[in-house]
């Protein structure tokens, strides 16, 4: 059987951004999209207020949008393999400006929740392809910056979006319209880049969702998964809970608050994927789950002892948590994938994380409601975290042996190694 051909890279430039200049194009990408996500949720007190909707339709929002992020990821993820980086991230640029606009004209539940199933899908689009289009220009880079960019979106989404709310006139609106004028910025900067990738045959046959995995990254998705699954649940806790929690322990109806615990998380977790870029990724991954079990420990306690300044410690532990094991778990698959498999194999490690985002979360927001109220809810999503995360610290322990250490480490391609090491990688 012939083996499978990796498309040509492009070598020669025909746009005027150089390669070091484009990944940064990129990388601004990521933290925008994820901004947007983020930036609602200081807003959905004052949706509340406006519309006189109940708690759960709060965390029905935020699970369209994970289930839309998911949808995106499994039919549109491989599709830049395929037809190329640009086109796919041009036309997610496209429908997040679209969304922006939904946002902005908002006038009930209704086109809130469409705005939200246009962002998650583009968003499921763009991550696959702009984090391997990353990987395509700076493999060692891309994969930190694929771990690190995430979190920096997310904190900086939460926190301008609180000081928006809190602050300035026509905050349903201006948000919006602010990153609208961003996005606008980016799609004009990705037509002056090259492309990364060579078209292949078999697109349409792409956007038919496939689980599949190629080999050679198997066994590193078999123990990065359980890692990915529980940091990302932690981020639902802090995206779905957090902003009711916090106002609740601080005893302030403050915008600025509302957006401070997921701020305080993502912050610190981009911070320490910076800090442990140079770590080798499963010894990352055990850092992770060890603060993460600690952080929700103390947030835990905190919310028990009615202490506002324990919880966010709690929150930064936890921090160091969510950023060590998600930059472990990319650091450790994204090395062994070839670059005409990087996006989709980035999609399903993003299919995981999402899962671990959405499920849990919208199941905290039916029991708010019907089971008791927010404090017991909390405790029980935090215990579910903490149980989650050893279950991941299990389950690394049994496959975390079959990794090899050079790829887990250092950022090297499977590809790149020797013949003997590439058939242990594929084992």
């Amino acid at each position: 059987m012939n083996a499978v051909q990796e498309p040509e890279r492009t070598t020669v430039s025909s746009h005027p951004i150089p390669p070091k200049v484009a990944f940064y194009v990129l990388a601004s990408i990521v933290v925008s999209f994820l901004a947007a996500s983020s930036a609602p949720t200081p807003l959905y007190a004052t949706y509340q207020a406006e519309w006189g909707f109940t708690p759960i339709t709060t965390t029905i929002v935020f699970g369209v949008y994970a289930i839309a992020v998911l949808a995106g990821l499994l039919v549109l993820g491989k599709l830049s393999d395929h037809v190329g980086r640009r086109p796919v991230l041009i036309t997610a640029i496209a429908a997040q400006a679209a969304a922006m606009l939904v946002f902005s004209t908002a006038s009930g539940v209704d086109t809130l929740l469409v705005a939200r199933v246009v962002q998650g899908l583009s968003t499921g689009a763009a991550l696959g392809a702009v984090g391997a289009a990353m990987v395509d220009i700076n493999r060692p880079r891309g994969t930190v910056a694929n771990a690190f960019t995430p979190g920096l979106g997310t904190a900086l989404g939460s926190l301008v979006s609180g000081f928006v709310v809190q602050y300035l006139p026509e905050p349903t609106h201006l948000i919006y319209l602010g990153l609208l004028a961003v996005f606008a910025a980016q799609a004009i900067a990705l037509t002056l880049i090259d492309e990364t990738v060579g078209r292949r045959a078999g697109a349409l046959a792409t956007l038919v969702p496939d689980i599949g995995l190629p080999r050679s990254v198997r066994a590193a998705v078999t123990a990065a998964a359980p890692v990915l699954f529980a940091v990302w649940a932690l981020a639902g806790f802090y995206g779905s809970l957090g902003p009711a929690l916090v106002r609740t322990l601080v005893g302030s109806t403050s915008a600025v608050y509302g957006g401070l615990g997921l701020f305080v998380l993502a912050g610190i977790a981009s911070l320490s994927a910076l800090a442990l870029h140079k770590t080798r990724a499963t010894t990352v991954m055990y850092t992770g789950i060890t603060a993460l079990i600690a952080g929700v420990a103390i947030t835990l306690l905190s919310i028990r002892l009615e202490w506002p300044t324990l919880f966010f410690i709690g929150t930064a532990v936890a921090g160091v948590g969510f950023g060590s094991g998600f930059q472990g778990g990319i650091r450790t698959v994204m090395p062994q994938a070839e670059s005409h498999e990087s996006a989709g194999v980035l999609s399903l490690l993003f299919v995981v994380s999402y899962l671990g985002l959405g499920v849990p979360s919208v199941g905290a927001g039916l029991l708010v409601v019907h089971g008791g109220g927010l404090i017991p809810t909390s405790e029980l999503y935090g215990g579910l975290v903490i149980a989650l995360a050893l279950l991941a610290l299990a389950a690394l322990l049994l496959r975390g042996s079959q990794l090899h250490p050079l790829t887990a480490a250092s950022g090297t391609r499977a590809s790149d190694l020797p013949s003997t090491q590439k058939a242990e990688c594929a084992a």
